[in-house]
């Protein structure tokens, strides 16, 4: 091969050297131009200082009533674990004031984050190196997300991806305890919940399976315990508000609905069954294909037979959960970008094509790869739309849709053999 051939190789067959330089780089990369962010473009406070008196109502005025405890900008709707985290930046950060000292901890975050989530890609044995940059230069709002907002999403989101390192890993009680405190530090986490559910079974059993989730539950126990000893009504009603109203200004996904209907419980309830809806439709036609789908997964599971669903599959079903419930929420405020920027890529390339060992030469895909970028730049132009627009808004829903319409068509049934050179 001439040089060329081997750069095209290098970036665009799935290969573990060139993932491992290409990661290595942008990380290196990804450090000095998130520095250069905090240095150069102004912070906005948004929720930072909201986030800080909450703390105080809770370390200084020893306030366990969770009702209670609020900032400038509303009352606390996070579980206890957001009040933990903050607490600790709250002691780093001279009670909040010193907001360089944030800012570098949030780099520090964001950096995490990023590795993270470079080991779950490589981990499947399925990305080819030029993904990679498909998680970094298209992520304007992201590190804005992290290093100029300090969003709490960002902290959850963190800590959700070290958690599925550990099970892709087999680690299973260790990512339950992390799962758990992600979601202790936002609701969201749970639109993974029920591919989790899923996985644990299959691969661990009834028994261990129960055990993950009381390891897990006594955790969310322990985060919550000075409150609901306190009032336990207030907190699950605050922690965990189901009904909770967003405010129409705000929405980066409904914008071309009237605001009446909008606000509507009958709209939110059809949301939510159609949201589970599509969770059962993947669950039992679109997750864990290479082992011949959920239900025959599930029969050899009763039969005393566990599986192993591999990073791959994992993954998937993870994803897909999770786009799922951002597809049809309720509402979409920008920093929730972060609850799936990271993910899009796998799902879309999910499908890359693999070479053998017997292709002399293997042929890139380039209208694939095109089509794709194109569709998560759209995406990132969405988020970065403000205030939304009509456009904007439902072009989200067009493009949310269309990506699950699209997995549909092209997820694979059989197990895919991988290249070599992984």
């Amino acid at each position: 091969m001439g040089l060329k051939d081997e750069l095209l190789f290098f970036l665009f067959v799935p290969n573990r050297p060139g993932f491992l330089l290409t990661a290595t780089a942008l990380v290196i990369l990804e450090i000095v131009v998130t520095y250069g962010i905090i240095q150069k473009i102004p912070y906005t406070e948004i929720d930072w200082s909201t986030y800080m008196q909450q703390v105080e109502c809770y370390v200084n005025k020893n306030e366990m009533n969770y009702s209670r405890i609020e900032g400038d900008t509303g009352p606390i709707v996070y579980p206890g674990g957001h009040l933990i985290v903050y607490r600790i930046f709250y002691a780093l950060t001279n009670k909040g004031q010193d907001i360089r000292v944030g800012q570098y901890i949030f780099m520090i975050l964001y950096l995490i984050n990023l590795i993270s989530v470079f080991r779950l890609y490589s981990k499947t044995r399925l990305m080819p190196p030029f993904v990679l940059f498909l998680l970094t230069c298209t992520g304007y709002r992201i590190h804005s997300l992290f290093v100029l907002r300090l969003f709490n999403d960002t902290v959850a989101m963190t800590f959700l991806y070290l958690a599925l390192n550990f099970f892709v890993s087999q680690k299973w009680l260790a990512g339950s305890l992390l799962f758990s405190a992600a979601f202790s530090i936002k609701m969201n986490i749970f639109l993974f919940a029920p591919a989790l559910g899923c996985i644990l079974l299959l691969n661990t059993g009834l028994a261990w399976t129960v055990l993950c989730g009381l390891a897990a539950g006594l955790l969310q126990l322990y985060v919550a315990f000075p409150f609901i000893l306190y009032d336990p009504i207030s907190y699950i009603r605050r922690s965990f508000d189901l009904g909770r109203v967003f405010m129409f200004k705000w929405t980066v996904n409904w914008r071309f609905l009237p605001e009446e209907l909008f606000l509507d419980n009958r709209f939110h309830l059809a949301l939510f069954l159609t949201m589970v809806l599509l969770w059962a439709v993947f669950g039992f036609h679109m997750w864990f294909r290479s082992m011949g789908g959920l239900r025959v997964s599930f029969l050899t599971l009763f039969r005393g037979i566990r599986s192993r669903t591999g990073p791959g599959d994992t993954l998937f079903a993870l994803f897909t959960a999770n786009l799922i419930g951002i597809a049809c929420a309720r509402s979409l405020h920008y920093q929730f970008y972060s609850w799936y920027y990271h993910q899009l890529p796998l799902l879309l390339f999910f499908n890359y094509p693999l070479p053998t060992s017997d292709d002399e030469k293997f042929p890139i895909p380039w209208k694939s790869i095109i089509a794709k970028t194109c569709v998560l730049l759209a995406v990132e132009v969405c988020w970065c739309t403000y205030p939304s627009t009509n456009i904007s808004s439902l072009a989200l829903h067009v493009i949310h849709f269309g990506i699950l319409f699209y997995l549909v068509r092209t997820r694979e049934s059989h197990k895919r053999k991988h290249y070599k050179l992984y």
